[in-house]
């Protein structure tokens, strides 16, 4: 077996509902993994948009939520973890996102259907404190601790009101 990661909130590939969007209560979906690896010391999150701005033409990788050091032990985040203080399992850190806060920051496409990837990585390490990080800053110190990872993926295109 290898690390697997799912959503009670949607399905790979599927649809994420608006109310984990800008155009709802922009709460982070529950998630939950299984099978992480023998070594596994902690887990890291990285929630990005490839697509952005316009799927047809994407230009850069938005990044919608980072979460490090959350503990070997724990296999889930509930939804809306991403939004209340202390929801998150204990020593989990935030980074940074592209809005430049912490914490999730739901889908938002200008145009067009966006796909959100959800990778999970299993880490042989705790990072320590990296002091609120961007992806690209956690990618680095991730850099050698990968002994796993897991992807999910969903999609969103706004409705038009």
């Amino acid at each position: 077996m290898s690390l697997a990661l799912r959503s009670e909130s949607f399905t790979n590939g599927g649809e994420i509902p608006a109310k984990f969007t800008c155009q709802g209560d922009d709460t982070s979906p529950q998630l939950s993994w299984s099978d992480a690896p023998p070594g596994t010391k902690s887990f890291a999150l990285i929630v990005d948009d490839p697509d952005a701005p316009d799927p047809q033409a994407p230009r850069m990788t938005w990044v919608h939520w980072v979460l490090y050091n959350i503990p070997q032990s724990a296999n889930a985040l509930a939804q809306g973890a991403g939004n209340k203080p202390g929801a998150l399992p204990q020593g989990t850190s935030d980074g940074l996102n592209d809005w430049k806060k912490t914490g999730y920051g739901g889908p938002c496409p200008p145009i067009g259907r966006h796909r959100y990837f959800f990778k999970l990585y299993a880490l042989d390490a705790a990072l320590g404190d990296l002091s609120r990080p961007t992806k690209a800053a956690l990618e680095r110190a991730m850099t050698g601790h990968i002994v796993g990872k897991a992807e999910l993926i969903g999609t969103y295109e706004k409705r038009k009101k």
